[in-house]
């Protein structure tokens, strides 16, 4: 997953993300330039997973 590809659609991904964990928020999910290492690192802790369980979940959606 690289940043153009989050960027693209992430809207799309982000309502998925939503859906399949209802325990996150839109600030969980907040993507800016440069801080996807951020981001990743708050579902991390969230959601229990690791960075290439992340990478797999949004890649699959």
């Amino acid at each position: 997953m690289n940043t153009t590809e989050v960027k693209g659609n992430w809207n799309e991904q982000k309502g998925k993300l939503k859906q399949k964990f209802a325990i996150l928020t839109d600030n969980d999910l907040m993507f800016a330039q440069g801080k996807k290492d951020e981001m990743l690192g708050r579902l991390q802790i969230k959601l229990g997973k690791t960075k290439e369980e992340l990478r797999k979940i949004i890649a699959a959606l």
